[in-house]
């Protein structure tokens, strides 16, 4: 190395050692840092796809990610628990909120013993972020990063055992954020999608460059007409009433998205779906590309009749290790693991969780 790539190595690890010399000591306070947060409009009611459980206490609370979004997060802890707990934070689906299979994970999980947070990502559910209904694989990624700074100064947890868990899409997210993040000892990625790889590639790698060329010009058109009427088209859910010959997985994501099994009024899958440029960002910025250094334990789980199988044993092959594994589920398709007791592997993930949070 020499010349300016030199001076810029040298100018880079001097930012970065000053940051972490410096402490408390030029940053807001956490009384300060809670003023700061935008503040949101949180319902009181119990409003879940799932009932409510008696071995569980449960509050509201938010927390800010760095890029001054207030996230919202329902927090579960086991009644009666003491001293500090592992913890662990949930979300996903993609385009689901907290209210859906996220609340049900981390309600389960909270009833074996875990202090955990399901959370709505940025631009979604009652968490702030405009415009709303944008999703993003850098701030998505912070999202969960933002829920470990949360866990890890609450004084009932403990700063070295925090997990995160992603659903679908989000699943994915987590495991571009344990790359990133060396606080996280331990994820789980249940029936995950890589939506870069979905977005860029279409289903099963089938979509051409020319294909991908033209949805760029699609999209971009959008953005001027988006700028010219001042406000975002959206996608589009899951549709009302799927088409007969619609590919089983659709007709699977209306079963639960569309019917009172899952439907949620928040939810972007339940009704009108994400802003439609929201994909530009998922075309041009993989999120696994650092998967194979990330050294805390991970667990991929998917349903072996899943269409979305191939992302889980994909990303499987990337990761390196004895603290990795890959769960097929028999019998089970993708929507199984949203919220199927009979299907999803609670003890299973609650054994890795304690053993790689301990």
């Amino acid at each position: 190395m020499k010349g300016p790539n030199l001076q810029s190595a040298l100018a880079i690890a001097a930012v970065a050692g000053a940051a972490l010399l410096a402490g408390c000591a030029s940053h807001p306070n956490q009384s300060e840092q809670k003023n700061a947060m935008t503040t949101l409009n949180l319902t009181k009611e119990w409003d879940k796809t799932f009932p409510q459980s008696d071995k569980v206490a449960h509050e509201k609370v938010t927390f800010r990610n760095r890029y001054g979004i207030t996230l919202a997060a329902d927090l579960y802890a086991p009644k009666n628990a003491s001293g500090k707990l592992p913890a662990v934070a949930v979300s996903g689906p993609f385009g689901a909120v907290k209210e859906q299979a996220a609340g049900l994970y981390a309600q389960t999980l909270a009833e074996r013993g875990f202090l955990t947070i399901a959370f709505d990502p940025s631009y979604t559910g009652e968490s702030g972020g405009e415009p709303r209904y944008v999703a993003s694989p850098d701030i998505n990624t912070e999202d969960f990063c933002a829920a470990v700074d949360y866990l890890s100064t609450r004084d009932d947890v403990d700063p070295d055992r925090i997990g995160i868990l992603g659903i679908c899409g989000w699943g994915g997210i987590a495991i571009n954020a344990a790359a990133i993040d060396t606080r996280i000892k331990a994820t789980v990625a249940s029936t995950m999608y890589d939506m870069c790889r979905v977005t860029a590639n279409g289903y099963f790698d089938a979509m051409t460059a020319d294909e991908r060329y033209e949805l760029r010009k699609r999209l971009n058109a959008q953005r001027t007409e988006d700028f010219r009427c001042g406000e975002y088209a959206r996608a589009g859910g899951v549709p009302e009433t799927p088409p007969a010959d619609a590919p089983q997985f659709v007709k699977d994501y209306h079963d639960y998205y569309k019917t009172p099994r899952g439907y949620h009024a928040r939810s972007l899958g339940s009704n009108a779906g994400w802003n439609t440029t929201s994909a530009l960002s998922f075309l041009n910025m993989p999120i696994l590309s650092y998967s194979g250094e990330i050294r805390s334990a991970v667990l991929l789980v998917h349903g072996e009749k899943a269409h979305s199988r191939y992302f889980s044993e994909d990303a499987f092959k990337k990761l390196k290790g004895e603290n990795k594994k890959l769960l097929i589920v028999p019998g089970a398709v993708h929507t199984d693991l949203y919220d199927n007791p009979e299907k999803i592997p609670f003890d299973e993930i609650t054994e890795f969780f304690n053993a790689y949070l301990k």
